[in-house]
């Protein structure tokens, strides 16, 4: 019988982690080796070992999506917010739950190893550091929970020349704020959220910015269609469902379509090679606007360092460049377990089961929480994610086989490589993997069920956002207030920006919404003869 986890890491998912044991009965000890909970949203100087982030760094997710899924963010809260704001959320989180009284502070975890008897007991010896003093400790299952923004790619083998460059160059992680590079030439390699991010900021005071992209992304705004936020728009029941009974030429034809709705990114040197990736995009408002300005210009891979200089991959040369920001994100690393095969499995790569758990270990007593990476938010995911862990460590959710769980690990990693492409992220549809994970463990909502005995739920929970109280509705861990925190989310949304009265715009001319009727009964005719 599971009763004592250990959690390794107190940010947004090791929080979690604690929540759900004690929501089982279960005896949790986090170790957190900083001195607060946070982990990545807790901004500081650079610290050996934890995830870091720059001083202006907002969220990509809106409140409605990304909160704890029976913790809604307070009302007064922006719809996206501030790593300041997320961090006073997540505390309020941590206070209300009362978790911080099982996490040790300042403590960090050095070993994690089977115990000799693991066959039989599943248990597993952890060794921590405090205050230069080492102790060992049994328990009977472990959660890990340190993240993965951690340990810097830097991949300087694949620039040639840079060890005879004479300007600056770091890493992302160690980036903080912009004033230090004013008048300056930089140039920002990798065009993901950071790369954009950094790039986007230094146009303000930098003399000239250059943004470096081996394959292209697409760029998207957090305000979609008529200002809502983009994720309670985009992360639908209704859009997945669409998608997965579609064509596929079809369906990558409305995706490039969608993507390109607000601007066309070949015309600013965006565009993807493979256009039709469902990669997760670049969530940036103002980046199309620097590249417009002229403050950004987008330049391919780079090919060659020279002492003041840079060659890219199209021949065109850079000359006085003063600075180079290597935005290459981020490695996997576990150095607190003896045996790192463990979670990397196969040819050095991170290899889980439902993105979870380890599929070969005799007994299911560890899991690996928040690496699984889709178009959603991580909070949720996370939440889900522990919820069904420990109902594996409980014995409750029954495991296939380990070459069943294998196969479905491949089928998978197939499917990424299709949708995504080479990527060493666990890359996921959001809703599809929610589900997946609700479903074995009896909380995902009965659309059908709902439309019978509650059609305005049903409805707003099929064609709404995929918000993560959806997830509360029933089951195990069931929230009473779920059913109104999905009927008032769009209140909560709007609240956030509408701080000043203004008259009602006119109504749209109705035979948009015919048009838009027809368009859809249009989709579902050509899916029924491509079927």
């Amino acid at each position: 019988m599971v009763r004592r986890v250990a959690v390794v890491g107190a940010g947004v998912s090791g929080l979690a982690a604690i929540k759900c044991c004690l929501e089982e009965g279960l005896e949790p000890t986090c170790f957190e080796r900083s001195e607060d909970i946070g982990g990545l949203w807790r901004y500081e100087v650079s610290e050996e070992g934890r995830a870091s982030i720059y001083r202006t760094v907002f969220t990509n997710s809106c409140k409605e999506m990304m909160c704890y899924s029976d913790f809604p963010f307070p009302d007064d809260h922006p719809n996206y917010m501030h790593n300041t704001r997320l961090q006073q959320y997540i505390c309020k989180y941590a206070k209300h739950f009362d978790l911080l009284r099982h996490i040790r502070f300042k403590t960090l975890v050095t070993n994690v190893k089977k115990r000799p008897d693991f066959s039989v007991t599943g248990q597993w010896e952890v060794v921590t550091q405090r205050n230069g003093k080492e102790e060992t400790e049994v328990f009977d299952a472990v959660m890990v929970c340190s993240g993965h923004h951690v340990y810097p790619n830097l991949p300087l083998d694949d620039f040639p020349g840079i060890q005879k460059f004479k300007g600056c160059y770091f890493h992302s992680r160690e980036y903080k704020e912009p004033e230090k590079f004013r008048g300056k030439k930089v140039l920002v390699i990798g065009l993901g959220n950071s790369g954009s991010d950094i790039a986007v900021e230094l146009s303000t005071v930098a003399s000239q910015v250059y943004l470096s992209s081996r394959s292209g992304s697409w760029v998207m705004s957090r305000v979609w269609d008529n200002g809502y936020p983009w994720d309670m728009l985009v992360v639908t029941r209704f859009r997945t469902w669409l998608g997965n009974i579609l064509p596929s030429m079809l369906s990558d034809w409305l995706y490039v379509r969608g993507m390109n709705r607000f601007f066309k990114h070949e015309n600013f040197g965006l565009m993807p090679l493979n256009r039709t990736s469902r990669k997760e995009p670049v969530f940036n408002d103002d980046l199309p606007s620097r590249i417009a300005c002229g403050v950004v210009v987008m330049k391919p891979n780079v090919k060659e360092f020279r002492e003041t200089s840079v060659l890219f991959q199209d021949g065109t040369v850079q000359n006085n460049v003063d600075v180079v920001v290597f935005a290459t994100g981020y490695s996997y690393s576990y150095p607190f377990m003896e045996d790192d095969s463990i979670i990397k499995s196969r040819d050095d790569q991170v290899t889980l089961y439902k993105g979870i758990l380890p599929p070969h270990l005799e007994k299911p007593t560890m899991a690996v929480i928040g690496l699984v990476q889709s178009l959603g938010p991580i909070i949720p995911t996370a939440d889900l994610q522990c919820r069904w862990a420990i109902k594996v460590f409980q014995g409750q959710c029954v495991l296939p086989s380990v070459s069943e769980m294998m196969d479905d690990i491949d089928e998978k990693m197939g499917k990424k490589l299709k949708w995504y492409g080479n990527s060493t992220t666990l890359q996921t549809d959001y809703v599809t993997y929610m589900d997946e994970l609700a479903s074995a463990i009896g909380v995902k909502p009965n659309v059908l069920k709902l439309l019978l005995t509650d059609p305005r739920l049903a409805l707003e929970v099929f064609f709404g956002p995929c918000s993560p109280y959806q997830f509360r509705l029933r089951g195990p861990g069931k929230w009473s207030g779920a059913r109104k925190a999905i009927l008032t989310q769009w209140d909560r949304t709007l609240r956030a920006t509408q701080t000043r009265v203004t008259p009602a715009a006119p109504t749209a001319f109705p035979c948009l919404a015919v048009l838009g009727v027809l368009f859809l009964l249009l989709l579902l005719l050509l899916a029924t003869l491509y079927c």
